[in-house]
């Protein structure tokens, strides 16, 4: 019976000379079939290794769009829908880091009014996509150039408006901004963060109302604990925020909290 070579020792002959850049004896055309093979994985490992992190982060870059898929566009934040739009970051960084960093640098809806120059020069951007943020802003104005304005009237109307921030983690401070009739000219997130008396400034909520013409102002904003309960600083932010409209003419209807189980006036608790 003829013996069968070590498999071992029957690869190694090619497989060796070829992973340390020697030329390796060819004596089959199996040894150039492994020699190929090996050259190939020895590429696919580079490239592996070169692109680590991209890899890794995979999932992290596609869950803004497996989470707007399930859940619908609502329950994702204003970092994630933007995220969807750019698809990916530069190399070795999450896109979600990238749309954080632009919605930084442009506060509150500015992003949507930033030129194409600003935009492209935002790390992750680029020319390619800045053109592609001016093309989904411009289409959304179009497409609500005509939507008739909310009519607010309850403070339900203001719980319903706003389910994007009920449960959310942080506190957002959003201004509706309302004509004379009560619709809703603007709608602008003031300020996110634990909310006092010295981040609340009537300036960030009083100019924007100069500028949109506004007859009156309904202020709300989000507890991330559930509470109902407003907190001294709540009332003491509506109060120093009354003040300042009465000295402007712009009227501040009410001041509404809001969490993912109900809401509270503090105008129907008499609180200012």
């Amino acid at each position: 019976m003829t013996r069968q070579p070590n498999i071992v020792k029957r690869l190694a002959v090619p497989i060796l000379p070829a992973l340390s850049g020697q030329t390796p004896t060819i004596r089959t055309y199996s040894d150039k079939f492994i020699i190929a093979l090996t050259k190939r994985l020895s590429i696919f490992k580079k490239f592996i290794n070169q692109n680590k992190m991209a890899i890794k982060n995979y999932h992290k870059i596609e869950m803004p769009r497996e989470r707007l898929v399930k859940y619908g566009p609502g329950k994702l934040g204003t970092q994630e829908l933007l995220a969807i739009i750019l698809r990916t970051g530069p190399k070795g960084s999450n896109v979600i880091r990238v749309a954080e960093s632009a919605l930084r640098k442009y506060k509150g809806t500015s992003l949507a009014n930033a030129g194409f120059e600003e935009l492209k020069k935002i790390n992750g951007i680029g020319p390619v996509k800045a053109g592609e943020l001016i093309a989904c802003f411009e289409l959304g104005r179009r497409l609500l150039k005509d939507k008739p304005s909310a009519l607010i009237l309850s403070p339900r109307e203001v719980w319903e408006q706003l389910k994007e921030i009920r449960e959310s983690k942080k506190e957002h401070f959003v201004v509706f901004f309302l004509d004379t009739q009560n619709r809703e000219i603007k709608r602008e997130v003031i300020s996110i963060g634990t909310l006092n008396s010295s981040l609340i400034h009537p300036r960030e909520v009083f100019e924007p109302a100069i500028k949109h013409l506004t007859s009156h102002i309904i202020v709300a904003h989000n507890h991330p604990s559930g509470s109902l309960e407003p907190s001294d600083e709540d009332i003491a932010v509506t109060k120093r925020l009354t003040a300042a409209g009465r000295l402007l003419g712009i009227e501040i209807l009410d001041h509404v909290i809001v969490t993912g189980a109900g809401y509270v006036s503090l105008k129907e608790k008499s609180l200012f």
